[in-house]
């Protein structure tokens, strides 16, 4: 009997005893706050209140008749697809570049990354200041060019200020989708190229009928990550912008940091987070679903 339990627990029960502590630290880094933050969501809590109500979905209501709420859902759902689509799409060009042989191809790599290495507040500072109005390089390039008569308010302008932050997130996360993609051609068999030469395969049938089929299980990965990461965007935004002028680049995440540390309302903050999980979640979800069948994945 003992010789059996003994034999139980080595093939059982002994693998998850080796996985108790790092399931411990994930409980107690990621779902305690979790759930916190729901709990949280359920009262009337902030600094100005001595103690917190519990006022049930009351800060889910006044969530979904927010306008404020539905104008950052709005920016960041439009600020996650102009990245992903333009970075998916320079970032595969890039690495389509650099998977062919040339001289000088290393140094060429190392250069393409240097935007991914470069902290994203460094970033959009120096961003900020090439699109400065009296300064920039920018206004300075497009009307010495005659491109344009006069300067612009890129970061003032209420049309304009999120597509620049748009740019900059452009420019800095698509080595990212670069080296991931260039990963992925770099599995493709050179025969499937030498043969498709052979038959009189065009680039674009060998595009279509290899490259992305090939490639497709690292394609959706990559795209999930950056949207993922897209969604959830705060640092170039508090940086350019603060949210503004006059909310046109507000997202869910700074719109979440200012009523949580600026208006220190704890229980509509938590009611921000737990919606902005619930949106990454739907998102996550119907992004694998749609992809799945596209890319014959799954």
């Amino acid at each position: 009997m003992m010789a059996h339990a003994r034999q139980f627990i080595r093939q059982y029960a002994f693998p998850y005893l080796l996985l108790a502590p790092s399931l411990l630290a994930i409980g107690l880094i990621a779902l305690y706050p979790f759930l916190q933050t729901i709990w949280t969501s359920l009262h009337r809590a902030s600094l100005i209140l001595p103690d917190s109500t519990f006022i049930g979905l009351g800060n889910f209501r006044r969530l979904i008749q927010d306008d404020g709420f539905w104008n950052a859902w709005t920016n960041t759902v439009y600020f996650t697809v102009v990245t992903v689509l333009f970075e998916t799409i320079l970032g595969f060009a890039i690495a389509t570049a650099l998977n062919r042989d040339f001289r000088g191809r290393g140094l060429v790599r190392a250069a393409v990354l240097i935007p991914w290495a470069i902290p994203t507040v460094v970033s959009s500072r120096l961003w900020g200041l090439i699109f400065n109005t009296d300064a920039g390089l920018a206004n300075y390039l497009l009307t010495s060019t005659r491109i344009m008569s006069a300067d612009q308010n890129w970061l003032g302008n209420p049309g304009l200020a999120i597509n620049v932050a748009a740019i900059v997130d452009i420019w800095k996360t698509t080595p990212f989708m670069a080296l991931i993609l260039l990963a992925g051609l770099q599995t493709i068999p050179g025969e499937l190229y030498e043969a498709a030469a052979i038959d009189g395969a065009s680039f674009l049938d060998r595009l279509l009928h290899i490259t992305l089929p090939m490639i497709a299980p690292v394609l959706l990965v990559a795209m999930l990550l950056r949207t993922l990461d897209a969604f959830r965007v705060f640092d170039v935004i508090y940086v350019m912008t603060g949210g503004g002028p006059a909310d046109s680049t507000e997202v869910l995440s700074t719109l979440t940091y200012k009523v949580f540390f600026s208006a220190t309302q704890f229980g509509y903050g938590s009611a921000l987070a737990v919606a902005m999980f619930v949106s990454v979640l739907l998102l996550s979800a119907g992004f694998l679903f749609f992809l799945r069948d596209k890319l014959e994945v799954g």
